[in-house]
């Protein structure tokens, strides 16, 4: 696609987004199977306790991958539409999942962490989230409330109060084996104040829903995935694979 008119397509993507997805939004959160509020109980996610009891094989693959941190590509060069809240080359993301679909030569290296994925219900996308000391994302919100994202803290900084996330009215210190599950809609802000960098399994995960909100949510998904803004996502994704 030519240069103009793919910068089109998303000017009228953004634009229709805009109008749009409010009113998804509205649809979705009444027909939620959650409960409306910033962060969720872990009970509500049986397959957690799996993740939480396997953490340590899970950091040892992430260790492994993560050693050289100049092969590992920063969030930004994934995704530029990040760039805002991707501020520098600080907050840097090892892909196993992305937007829906299994990146298996990264998988092959974690082949752990991938088959405890496996088991995910509903994934979308799962990472290793690196902040590097001094990082900080903005105040932000997420796109849509057909997905919620999950932490599973690998490598957290000793000083886990200067190392921390605030989402809506929460402020929350990520623990070493344990994770948390939010409502990224609700507008969060992230920092590494701190001389250790901080490491997250992150996941990205479909919101579990009633019919017909599950339709309502699938198909925003599938569209969301033939969006320029994924594609562009996926070769840049891919780009650093093929370099590896």
């Amino acid at each position: 696609m030519p240069i103009a008119q793919h910068e089109r397509t998303r000017a009228a993507l953004i634009w229709t987004g805009l109008r749009l997805l409010p009113v998804i939004d509205r649809a979705l959160t009444r027909f939620s199977a959650l409960e409306e509020r910033a962060v969720h109980a872990n009970e509500q996610f049986p397959w957690l306790a799996g993740l939480e009891d396997n953490w340590q094989l899970i950091r040892a693959e992430a260790d492994a991958v993560l050693r050289d941190l100049r092969t590992v590509p920063p969030v930004r060069a994934i995704s530029p539409d990040h760039e805002q809240i991707a501020v520098d080359e600080r907050w840097r993301s090892f892909f196993l999942w992305g937007y829906g679909l299994r990146w298996d030569r990264n998988c092959r290296r974690c082949p752990r962490t991938a088959a405890l994925l496996d088991s995910v219900p509903g994934l979308l996308s799962a990472f290793f989230s690196v902040l590097e000391p001094g990082a900080h994302i903005p105040r932000h919100t997420g796109p849509t409330k057909a997905i919620l994202t999950a932490h599973l803290g690998l490598r957290v900084p000793r000083d886990r109060a200067a190392c921390h996330m605030q989402v809506g009215r929460h402020d929350l210190a990520w623990q070493e084996g344990r994770a948390i599950v939010f409502d990224d809609m609700y507008p969060h802000e992230v920092w590494n104040d701190t001389d250790e960098a901080r490491v997250v399994l992150l996941m990205q995960l479909k919101r579990p829903e009633r019919f017909p909100g599950s339709l309502v949510r699938d198909g925003l998904i599938a569209a969301m995935r033939r969006s320029p803004f994924v594609q562009d996502g996926l070769r840049n994704l891919a780009g650093w694979s093929d370099g590896a």
